[in-house]
């Protein structure tokens, strides 16, 4: 593939940019590239209708780019590669310019199209959402450097490294950088004991840190009249109230730092911007990282429980198928909890 001129290739390429032309029809944008390669008018005008039957086009193939919808002129883009029946679908941030409502249906449309034509499909985005939802595949970048191939659920259960684990997931996982005790790590009230693998791990290292990651479902918010059992204290921030969960965005204090924790929250919440919130941790919680190279630590099976133990708090650091589709993202720096931008791919 490196060492093909680009016109033996046979891939086709959708842009961020739809790169219609104004003056041509949604009829003639779509078989333009086969004009080009002087296919017969009837097979054009065939090929034209079969990928106008399948993306919903065919009452729209007389009209020009200008009186098309957003929506409507990325499906004519998804169509001038189709209709080339392609080995390989290339496709750049094709959702960048659509609105949050629209995304979410062309991003649908576009994973049942793909399961359709039986197509691999590589899928470049800068939201890991849709690379989540989309991708059978996932192929995480940083800085043009690969950090992790899996599968959506492989890389969210099992991420390899601090950048990967507060990359992927909506809201970002929260990363403690917690000094060690002697059976493991204490975040606020909370011990957190740590396999000896991961411990020998740390040693081996020569550091007196780690760095822990706990995505914000596996918190669990105490009753307010529960004030026996050791817990980790937040102030609440701001509440993200969607309907069927919600985000708190709180603040604890760690020994003499304020250290940000996202919490997310089952149907309507009850808490208030400015209350006070106790919570600790699930079962299958904690995730264990270098805090000198960011990878995953060896030994850490992302199933480390965390128990309520009433101790000193301590400080962390300020880290803030055959045919199928992946998804790759590069940016931030592994040592953030919420990056500031990221990119990802599919293929």
């Amino acid at each position: 593939m490196t060492h093909l001129p680009p016109k033996d290739r046979d891939i086709a390429m959708v842009f961020q940019n739809y790169a219609l032309y104004p003056h041509m029809t949604t009829a003639a944008n779509m078989g333009f590239a086969l004009k080009i390669a002087c296919m017969p008018k009837p097979r054009v005008r065939q090929r034209v209708e079969e990928a106008a039957a399948v993306l919903d086009l065919e009452e729209y193939l007389d009209r020009k780019p200008k009186s098309l919808s957003g929506g409507q002129r990325q499906r004519v883009a998804m169509g001038r590669a189709i209709v080339r029946e392609p080995r390989v679908f290339l496709m750049d941030e094709p959702l960048s310019n659509l609105d949050a409502k629209l995304r979410v249906q062309t991003r649908t449309q576009i994973a049942v199209l793909q399961r359709r034509l039986g197509t691999t499909t590589v899928y470049v985005t800068h939201d890991q959402v849709e690379a989540m939802t989309m991708g059978d595949r996932l192929a995480v970048m940083k800085d043009g450097v690969l950090q992790q191939v899996g599968t959506p659920k492989e890389v969210f259960a099992h991420p390899a490294n601090t950048f990967v684990a507060g990359f992927i997931g909506s809201p970002a996982m929260n990363l403690f950088r917690l000094p060690l005790t002697a059976d493991g790590a204490q975040l606020g009230g909370l011990a957190v004991p740590l396999p000896r693998t991961v411990l020998r791990a740390v040693a081996a290292e020569d550091v007196t840190g780690i760095t822990l990651g706990v995505r914000p479902e596996q918190f669990q918010v105490l009753p307010p009249e529960d004030l026996e059992t050791p817990a980790l204290d937040l102030v609440i921030d701001t509440v993200e109230d969607t309907g069927a969960v919600a985000y708190l965005h709180a603040t604890a204090k760690l020994g003499q730092d304020l250290v940000p924790v996202v919490v997310r929250l089952p149907g309507r919440p009850t808490q208030d911007k400015g209350s006070s919130l106790r919570i600790t941790m699930r079962g299958d919680a904690v995730h264990c990282f270098s805090t000198r190279t960011g990878l995953r630590l060896a030994g850490d099976t992302g199933s480390v429980q965390a128990h309520a133990h009433a101790t000193e708090q301590t400080v962390p650091a300020d880290e803030s198928s055959p045919r199928d589709m992946a998804s790759v993202h590069p940016a931030g720096s592994p040592a953030q909890s919420a990056p500031a931008s990221e990119e990802a791919a599919t293929d």
